[in-house]
């Protein structure tokens, strides 16, 4: 393993029992600035200068979200042995600081839940008016279980992923498990509801469909849930999810068929009435991707269709030539 730094420099970068603190607080949930603060009781500043000391250490990683900043852990390569570190020298004193601290995040994990029961209350409405014109959530989930199949999902990427459900759902499954949206406040809400089904391996990011915030070929299932019928340019959209996807990696759209209720365009500003699948299996071809229709869901005034798109696997010669 390299380190970033002389071994020395690095453990003088946790010779301070607050960078500990911090380091244990970030092992339980990805948190701001301000939230570390509470819970260490000290002033942002005095934790904004213990931040940037792991941060320069590649042992945290800083991520803006809007007007907030989250902190999480770095890599899982340097991490991960110096935890193994402490554990191993059962400390009882510092395994007491420690659970103090878990004590204390109650508290910020209450004021989190809070700020998400406000939201979701401000939008339950909206929200119950979409899910009453189609057929059952449980309906669709099970369809979406079906075409991800039984078996481990890989790297999952939920693309507006809003408040966290899919992952909610399928998390579990995965890997590792990356929820991304343009609401601050959806990812709040997202990572109350996911802390709470207790899901692991899950970071949430602030990001835009056509612009997502990771590299190539970092996923094996990628998922745009009730998402496109927002987007101005679906095509893009759908380009710029297969972007992320590994050889035999699986995007899977689901969404609404065309549709003529035109209120929704106002009360709940979707750009698209709907999508026809030729509209839909064109998008995923010319995004390289193998595309077919999965499944119509009728039953209500608006239809639910799942469509996906594959990406092809890297034959066996080519794989060797590598």
């Amino acid at each position: 393993m390299s380190l970033p730094l002389p071994l020395a420099d690095l453990f003088q970068a946790l010779a301070d029992p607050s960078r500990l603190r911090l380091l244990a607080l970030l092992r339980e949930m990805e948190l701001t600035v301000g939230e570390l603060a509470q819970v260490l009781g000290q002033s942002q500043p005095r934790v904004s200068r213990h931040l940037k000391i792991l941060a320069d250490a590649r042992l945290i990683e800083r991520r803006k979200e809007g007007s907030w900043v989250f902190l999480q852990l770095g890599p899982a390569d340097l991490v991960d042995p110096l935890f193994a570190l402490v554990e191993a020298t059962g400390d009882p004193a510092s395994e007491r600081q420690f659970e103090a601290d878990r004590a204390r995040l109650a508290a910020v994990r209450a004021d989190r839940a809070e700020a998400a029961a406000r939201y979701f209350a401000a939008h339950a409405a909206e929200w119950d008016q979409i899910r009453s014109l189609h057929v059952a959530e449980s309906e669709v989930e099970a369809a979406i279980r079906e075409a991800l199949g039984q078996g481990p999902i890989g790297h999952l990427v939920d693309i507006g992923t809003g408040t966290g459900r899919m992952i909610e759902l399928f998390g579990t499954t995965a890997t590792r498990s990356i929820g991304i949206d343009r609401s601050t406040e959806m990812l709040r809400l997202a990572r109350v509801k996911l802390e709470e089904a207790g899901v692991q391996a899950v970071s949430l990011r602030q990001g835009d469909m056509y612009a997502l915030p990771l590299p190539d070929a970092e996923a094996d299932v990628v998922l745009l849930h009730q998402v496109l019928h927002y987007a101005h340019s679906p095509a893009a959209a759908i380009a710029e999810g297969a972007r992320l996807l590994r050889p035999g990696g699986r995007l899977l759209i689901i969404d609404f068929a065309p549709h003529d209720r035109e209120e929704l365009r106002d009360s709940a500003q979707h750009a698209r009435l709907g999508f026809t699948d030729e509209a839909v299996v064109g998008w995923l071809g010319d995004a390289g991707l193998e595309a077919q229709v999965v499944r119509h869901l009728e039953g209500g005034e608006l239809t639910v269709t799942l469509w996906a798109g594959s990406r092809p696997a890297l034959r066996a010669s080519r794989r060797k030539a590598a």
